[in-house]
């Protein structure tokens, strides 16, 4: 009778125990899938909407699981359990790479835009056209991006927003680096005074010699950039044909804990050399 009551007693306690376990487990996933929500699906809904991709949170989040998902069964069917880690956390940030790379992609774009609608401002400057006017001629004439982003600021404008609060909210939203020099210079210039015209032609010209700069220094540093990432691949390359050639030699690196501490080692390692490799090869003009 006392062993009966000393075994339900333990499998109740048992039962307890791992009840409030599930629910310390499911708070923390919780909160993470909240944090998630708000520092990742937020963030990437205002890069998208910046760039006038308006998509919903919820099919953002399906989309991420979906590639999530689809990493992982292919990692399970085709690679192993180590691979499939490394897929799933791949397929985890695969929507947020995408979505930076398009913005780095249109903000590249609005740059080489920007030089050509500073010299077609100048001239309508020069023609008696007012900056209202003439933003207003360039965005018509313009693609996207710069159409859209001027266009929003001329219909900004119009219902009634003061002219250098819309610039300096459309330089906020663009994050442009040349694109606030100009909404800065235009901004002191109707506070102070001075020639428009001529100012959009010097900042034009500046911006011009900034871009010769960087493509000089971009092919000088090519070849370090190259190196870098053919060194950091070396590894997981030697890594593959050698599981492909002689599995039984790798395959006990994986049957002890010991080798995955390795190969953690060895990754991170990897991005430490990438990441000083970049910042040496790195110069901003």
């Amino acid at each position: 009778m006392d062993f009966l009551y000393n075994k339900g007693l333990t499998m109740i306690l048992t039962m307890g125990a791992v009840f409030m376990f599930a629910l310390v487990i499911m708070s923390v996933l919780s909160r993470a899938f909240e944090t998630y929500q708000e520092k990742y699906v937020v963030k990437s809904m205002t890069d998208l909407s910046d760039m006038f991709l308006f998509i919903d949170g919820r099919q953002l989040l399906i989309l991420n699981i979906s590639i999530t998902a689809m990493f992982v069964v292919f990692g399970l069917l085709f690679l192993g359990m180590f691979y499939t880690i490394l897929l799933s956390v791949l397929g985890f940030f695969t929507p947020m790479l995408i979505v930076k790379l398009f913005r780095k992609r249109r903000l590249k774009k609005f740059n080489m835009q920007l030089v050509d609608s500073l010299v077609a401002m100048s001239n309508a400057f020069k023609a008696g056209l007012s900056f209202p006017q003439a933003i207003e001629q360039v965005a018509q004439e313009s693609d996207a991006p710069l159409s859209q982003e001027f266009g929003l600021f001329v219909r900004e404008v119009k219902l009634g927003v003061p002219l250098d609060e819309g610039l300096l909210a459309m330089a906020e939203r663009v994050g442009c680096e040349d694109l606030d020099l100009v909404v800065t210079a235009t901004v002191i210039s109707r506070q102070l005074g001075g020639n428009m015209a001529e100012m959009f032609d010097t900042i034009a010209a500046t911006i011009r010699e900034r871009f010769r700069l960087e493509g000089k220094i971009k092919a000088l540093t090519s070849q370090g950039k190259m190196q870098g990432w053919i060194v950091a691949a070396l590894p997981l390359l030697l890594g593959l044909v050698l599981n492909w050639m002689r599995p039984d030699l790798m395959e006990p690196m994986f049957d002890h804990w010991f080798g995955y501490v390795v190969v953690v080692f060895i990754a991170l390692l990897e991005f430490l050399g990438i990441f000083f490799i970049r910042k040496i090869v790195n110069i901003n003009v």
